[in-house]
């Protein structure tokens, strides 16, 4: 039978009781014998009572199990200062597939003066999560081994850091935390990488959110810098980003023009495009043309093609390549690859202006780029489903 540490820790203390109580007679008794001239002391046999009777004998005993007592005290709670809280999380101990992954028992980190405790709900799966595994990047992520992938969370405040202003215990938050942990029981995270949880999404649309909210986000608002009356083509558009992009671009008062899969037409409507195109059926460039910016999730083949379609001074943005500087000199657009950051402090960002303005978040049709993963991750830790959230 395999022993827990508390089943091991109590037989250790019974036998160093045991081994005290015998120390303990044989002291008294070698303290008698010496009182007695070096004759041993057996009672009822020698005459030492005379000089040490029983109620002595029994005071030092007493004595000798009250040290005793305070010392089993000492090593319990120096025993129990010394474990580490566990929690269970998914955790990859060598870069590559998913299957890799093992679910485990593991510390729990602890917050540092500039971070707080955040007990997991929910938590995401987005590109980021295979792309770090992969460990393609890593020196550029600054990830190391043993891993917890996970980079979109929603959960409350655990503990937070001496240095931590602006979040509470108790407090029910959502966000990206840089360096991910988020497939685990517990994240510590920086307050800027948390914000709070709007009032209208439960723990797992909000851990839907974050990735792709802020990609869109800092594309459309702080690279682009989209204003009323422009156009912008989004590829992807029932995606993570894209989902988010549409409806940002609408609100900020642009004409959008949208791709996506002959399935997700009613869902690009749903979600404000002006213009829905089926790509499985019909060219971009044959339906946009002169557009201020483009969004492109996509790569490769869509991005050579996009440049075409973009007016002279107009934006291309990729979230997977860089884009060709021939082709920008050509036409004279400009261009960015896209990296998104947590950025909670941004008090335009959407957690102040999306999200609270009523976006609608999709996580199925952003769960559905990786599905693979996402049926590793829920075979690993069906807990993470099965808890109640609100």
């Amino acid at each position: 039978m395999i022993k827990t540490i508390p089943q091991t820790r109590h037989m250790l203390y019974l036998r160093i009781g045991s081994r005290m109580n015998r120390c303990i007679r044989t002291l008294i008794t070698a303290f008698i014998s010496q009182i007695n001239g070096g004759k041993a002391m057996t009672p009822g046999l020698s005459g030492g009572w005379s000089a040490f009777n029983a109620r002595q004998f029994m005071q030092m005993r007493h004595a000798c199990f009250a040290f005793l007592g305070v010392a089993i005290f000492t090593l319990s709670h120096g025993a129990r200062a010394e474990e580490k809280p566990m929690m269970k999380a998914v955790v990859a101990h060598e870069y590559g597939a998913p299957d890799l992954l093992k679910f485990e028992e593991v510390p729990r980190p602890e917050p540092k003066d500039d971070e707080a405790l955040v007990r997991v709900i929910a938590s995401g799966v987005n590109p980021a999560d295979p792309l770090t595994l992969s460990g393609k990047y890593a020196k550029e992520f600054g990830t190391h081994l043993p891993l917890i992938p996970g980079y979109e969370i929603a959960g409350v405040v655990e503990k937070t850091g001496a240095n931590i202003t602006k979040l509470k215990v108790g407090d029910a938050v959502y966000g990206y935390p840089t360096f991910g942990g988020g497939w685990a029981d517990y994240v510590t995270v920086k307050e800027w990488e948390v914000a709070a949880k709007p009032k209208s999404l439960n723990f797992v649309e909000a851990a839907a959110v974050p990735m792709g909210a802020l990609t869109a986000w800092q594309s459309l608002v702080d690279v682009a810098k989209l204003q009323p009356g422009q156009t912008i083509l989004i590829h992807g558009g029932s995606g993570g980003v894209g989902s988010f992009a549409i409806q940002i671009a609408k609100a900020r008062g642009a004409r959008v023009i949208a791709t996506a899969s002959t399935a997700n037409q009613d869902l690009l409507k749903q979600l404000g495009a002006d213009v829905a195109v089926d790509y499985t059926k019909t060219r971009f460039e044959d339906v946009a043309k002169d557009v201020d910016a483009v969004l492109d999730p996509v790569g490769k083949e869509t991005l050579a093609r996009s440049y075409a379609v973009v007016k002279k001074g107009g934006m291309v943005m990729c979230l997977v390549a860089l884009p060709d500087r021939a082709e920008l000199q050509k036409r004279g657009i400009h261009g960015a690859a896209i990296s998104a950051h947590p950025d909670a402090a941004d008090p335009q960002g959407p957690d102040h202006e999306g999200v609270r303005r009523g976006l609608t978040v999709h996580p199925a049709a952003w769960f559905a780029g990786q599905s693979g993963l996402a049926s590793r991750m829920i075979r690993l830790h069906k807990w993470y489903y099965n808890r109640p959230y609100q």
